[in-house]
This record gives structure tokens, C-alpha cells and sequence, in this order.
């Protein structure tokens, strides 16, 4: 939803919105990140995407920057974008053409110059102990939310839950050596006096080295006030002592996300966590004087019924008697449980790719009847998001080259900030789709088939579309996959691909 905005930044800096408008006086707009994996419908703005990792791939592309403007003279943007297009993880939209069946799904994209490469794959860095690393960060003078140190400890997560595109794009799990997050922390609490440390990955808590990280941190900086905070963790791998040591100089809040209410969904997604997982993780928090506990949720999710959304409402209820019992009792503040419901975003690059968002009516009918369920529970919040919003959300993560227009349409007509419900301008959208006779529910609900050319094939994460297509069966089949850290690899391509050694865990 902030794809307006980046049309509207172009503007404001007096920068023609369009890549083809853009002659070599203007500067060259480079875009990357997860949603540079489908980055289609940005395709007319952006001069060239960077898939994956940029500790890297950034110096090359400065290199040449710096070679194209003191070797030709002049400098020439579309020579510089040519070579830029030979560079592995660099993706220019302009020299790939896209031809389209006449019920509006994709033909092919196919490079229109010789020498551009038919698919881009990601770029991944491979030393991930010796990548650079910022030590001395830019502090602002006003509060902001990430006012912290942050040390990366691990990149990837090989759990494969089937909705998560992050699983996907960030493999494969290389973890960082205890001693050089040791010596960053020491460099980045010196330059910036922050008085927490936050350990991120996708999933901190499979760090293999957490448990000594966190106390020689703690050792080396809890006197001085600094605390050490874990803000992504699995309900599986949250431990008694992760959270004594993790409150030792303070308490920050606890978030997990079981994503479903049952273990037949859970096995659907491929979330790997059990109701006794839940249980022994919750009581392990509230045993410690944890009394505020936030779930995630997702609704929506395939082959979803009610009985998964009494689910949801039945282990909120459980999750809070347990914290009554676990309580210590010396703690007198009530046990509350907050409750988040999401609807279900089908993501580029995931096995559920193929998958349709559910219906917005049958969305909101979901969200009535949460609502009404747990009105009715003391101590519990419920929380979700609106059903427009996800569902312009899920016609941009799917969509092709098409909702360009689309997006500098809306743009035109005032959708800025969208990603703020105060500035949510629905009617706009739905008005900036129709003027170019477009469906937004043929990009967000409809179901794509497998053999179906989709509006990404030609940009690769490194893990194989006949790998994704098999998990989208295994989901079909309710199976459980297991995590490839701990079991013999299944073959999803990314090592192979490139050129990675497999990590398993230290």
C-alpha cells in the first residue's frame, strides 16, 4: 500500500514519475526489498529492481556507475542499464516484453535484447559472517520505533510454512558466530548509548547459540541498563530460560503466532507448532510475570472452516486460563490475551501462490463472527484489519505489468498513505481499476493454475516452481513438511541453484 507513495516521492522531488520520461539528466531509481520478487505492477517507475541480498550486488552496480561515467564521456543511461542487466540479481523491467492470451493471463516475458538474461535470480551473500555491517547508525533526535541496537544473528528460516514469503526469498539459513555479534554489539552500544539490544532474524529463537548469546550479553552490558529483546519468536522454540534471561534488565512484550486455530490448519500451512507447543510456551511466559500476551492470526487461510475460527477463540480461552494458573503470586495484574486476525495475502514465490484471497464478503462475515465470539471473553482484545485494504493488498502481490497505470491513475486521484486507515480512499481505487476496464478481484481472487504463466516466473528466489507446486499439494493433503535443518533435504533447489552450501543447525 505504499506504492502510490513512491510515485508521489518522484513528484514531489521534481523527477518525471515514469522510466521511459527520464533522460540522462535525471537520476537513476533503483528499487529492491521482498516485493521487488513480484515488482510488475512498479514495473513503469522503477529504472532496475535488485533481487536479494545488496551487501554485495550494491558495490558492483556503484562500480559500474563510476566505470560508465569516467570511460564514455557523457553518460548514457540506457548503455549503463544494459550492462547493469548482466549483473546476477539486477532486473530492468524496460528490456523485457510481456505478451498477454486474450483472458488477460500472461503469454510469455521474454528479454527483448540479446544478452539479458531470460530469468534474473536473486543475489544471496554466501560469507554472511564477514558481510558488512553497520556499527556506527544514524541516531535521531526524536523517538522512533526501532530505537535500538539490532543485531542480525541468523538470515533464512527453513521452517517452510506455505504462506510466508519471507521463508522463501531469505533461504538459505546461514547463522552469524556468537563472537562477531559480540564484537558488533560492542562497537554499536558504544556509538549509539540505545539501551536495548534486539536479536532479529526471522526467527531468533533458532539461533543456535541464543541461550550464551544473550547471557554473555547480558553479563556485559545489564549492569549499564542495556536489555536484550527477542521480537520474532516461534511458539515452539520459546524456552523457561529464554525468558528469565530475556527479563532480566527489562520486561519487553511477548508476540506469537500460531497463524491458525487448529492443528488440521496448522498442518494445511505447514506452521509446524501444536496446541501443546502453545500451552508449554504461554505457561513458560506467564510463570515468568508475563501478564500481557499478543497471538497472531490469520483468517481466510485455504481450506478454512469455522471450526478452525472456533478454534482460534477456544485456544485464546485456554491461553488465558493458563495464565491465571501460571501466575506467580506475588504478580497482581490481570492476565489480558490480545487477539490479531489478518486476512490471508497469497504471496509471489510461495506455495500458496496459486491460491485466490477468500471472497471480501466472506472475509468480513469471518470477522463478525470472531468479533462476536470474543465479545463475550473477559480480558481478551480483538484486533484485524480492514477487508478492503487486504484485498488491494493481494491484487498488487499478484498483479502484472497492467496495474501500472492503474497505480499513477489512483495516485492522480488522490491515494497517498494508504497504509494509514485515515487515508484509505477505497472508492478512489476501485475508480482508477475501472477507468482501464480492469477487475482488481481477476489479480486478488482468482485462482491461478499451475501451469499458468504467472506475472513472476521470469525473476527466481532460487527455490523451483515445481518445488512451490509440490508443497501446494502437500497443503492439499494436510501433510507436514519438516524443517530441512533437521531432515534430509527436500530438494526445493535453492543451494543447488545458487551455488550455496546448506547450513544445518551449529
Amino acid at each position: 500500500m505504499s506504492y502510490t507513495n513512491i510515485i508521489n516521492m518522484l513528484d514531489l522531488g521534481g523527477i518525471p514519475v515514469k522510466a521511459r520520461e527520464r533522460k540522462e539528466n535525471f537520476p537513476l531509481i533503483m528499487a529492491g526489498g521482498p516485493c521487488a520478487f513480484n515488482p510488475e505492477p512498479l514495473a513503469d517507475f522503477i529504472d532496475f529492481f535488485v533481487l536479494g541480498e545488496g551487501e554485495e550486488v550494491i558495490l558492483e552496480i556503484l562500480g559500474l556507475l563510476k566505470t560508465s561515467k569516467a570511460g564514455h564521456g557523457d553518460f548514457n543511461k540506457n548503455r549503463f542499464l544494459q550492462e547493469a542487466a548482466r549483473i546476477k540479481g539486477v532486473y530492468v523491467p524496460g528490456f523485457y516484453e510481456v505478451s498477454y492470451h486474450q483472458d488477460g493471463t500472461i503469454k510469455q516475458v521474454e528479454p527483448v535484447l540479446e544478452g539479458i538474461p531470460p530469468v534474473v535470480f536473486k543475489r544471496v551473500v554466501k560469507d554472511f559472517d564477514n558481510a558488512a555491517f553497520p556499527t556506527r547508525t544514524l541516531v535521531p533526535h526524536t523517538e522512533t520505533i526501532h530505537d535500538r541496537v539490532m543485531l542480525e544473528v541468523l538470515r533464512g528460516c527453513s521452517r517452510g510454512c506455505r504462506f510466508c514469503q519471507a521463508g522463501v526469498i531469505y533461504r538459505p539459513v546461514r547463522e552469524r558466530d556468537a563472537d562477531k555479534l559480540l564484537a558488533q554489539a560492542e562497537e554499536l552500544v558504544g556509538s549509539t548509548g540505545y539501551e536495548e539490544i534486539a536479536l532479529t532474524s526471522l526467527s531468533t529463537a533458532d539461533y543456535t547459540c541464543v541461550e550464551p548469546l544473550i547471557k554473555k550479553l547480558l553479563d556485559r552490558y545489564g549492569e549499564k541498563g542495556v536489555g536484550v529483546s527477542l521480537p520474532s519468536l516461534r511458539v515452539d522454540a520459546f524456552s523457561v530460560n529464554l525468558a528469565r534471561q530475556v527479563q532480566e534488565v527489562r520486561k519487553s512484550g511477548l508476540t506469537f503466532a500460531p497463524e491458525a486455530g487448529t492443528q488440521r490448519l496448522r498442518d494445511v500451512i505447514n506452521k509446524g507448532v501444536t496446541e501443546e507447543d502453545i500451552k508449554e510456551t504461554t505457561y513458560a511466559a506467564f510463570s515468568q510475570g508475563w501478564t500481557s500476551i499478543k497471538l497472531y492470526f490469520m483468517i481466510g487461510l485455504p481450506t478454512e472452516t469455522y471450526e478452525d475460527l472456533d478454534g482460534i477463540v477456544d485456544l485464546a480461552q485456554k491461553i488465558l486460563s493458563i495464565g491465571r494458573q501460571a501466575k506467580p503470586a506475588h504478580v497482581k495484574k490481570p492476565i489480558k490475551i490480545t487477539v490479531s486476525a489478518s486476512s490471508f495475502v497469497p504471496k509471489a514465490h510461495t506455495p500458496f501462490q496459486w491460491e485466490g484471497q477468500e471472497a471480501r464478503e466472506s472475509l468480513r462475515e469471518k470477522q463478525r463472527y470472531l468479533k462476536e465470539k470474543f465479545r463475550k471473553l473477559k480480558n481478551v482484545k480483538f484486533h484485524y484489519h480492514e477487508v478492503e485494504v487486504s484485498f488491494l493488498e493481494a491484487a498488487f502481490a499478484r498483479g502484472n505489468r497492467r496495474l501500472g497505470e492503474v497505480l499513477e491513475k489512483a495516485w492522480m486521484l488522490g491515494c497517498k498513505f494508504d497504509g494509514w486507515s485515515e487515508h484509505f480512499k477505497y472508492q478512489l481505487w476501485l475508480e482508477a481499476f475501472a477507468s482501464f476496464g480492469l477487475d482488481p478481484e481477476f489479480f486478488a481472487n482468482r485462482s491461478f493454475g499451475t501451469e499458468e504463466t504467472l506475472p513472476w516466473d521470469h525473476l527466481s528466489s532460487g527455490v523451483s516452481k515445481e518445488w512451490l507446486a509440490r508443497e501446494y499439494r502437500l497443503a492439499r493433503e494436510g501433510t507436514h513438511t519438516e524443517d530441512c535443518r533437521s531432515a534430509p533435504c527436500y530438494g526445493c533447489g535453492v543451494c543447488s541453484q545458487l551455488d550455496v552450501k546448506p547450513q544445518t543447525k551449529r
